[in-house]
């Protein structure tokens, strides 16, 4: 099932968060502006988490927003 099926399908947030937060890890390479890495890098370590997962948990949240 494809993250555009469970919005068809109307699921809920937990069950997108689900979909989402499993599968496998993969690498990606993105390019942002090193004050906004710094600053992301500053907020995940006043939260007690990585960057990565930190901006994982961004996304997800982000995605799960239900009318997105």
């Amino acid at each position: 099932m494809s993250y555009l099926d469970l919005l068809r399908d109307n699921a809920s947030a937990t069950e997108i968060r689900e979909h989402l937060g499993g599968g496998e890890q993969t690498a990606i390479t993105i390019r942002i502006p090193e004050n906004l890495r710094d600053a992301a890098k500053e907020e995940a370590s006043l939260r007690g988490m990585s960057f990565s997962a930190f901006v994982r948990a961004c996304v997800i949240e982000e995605l799960s927003k239900k009318g997105a």
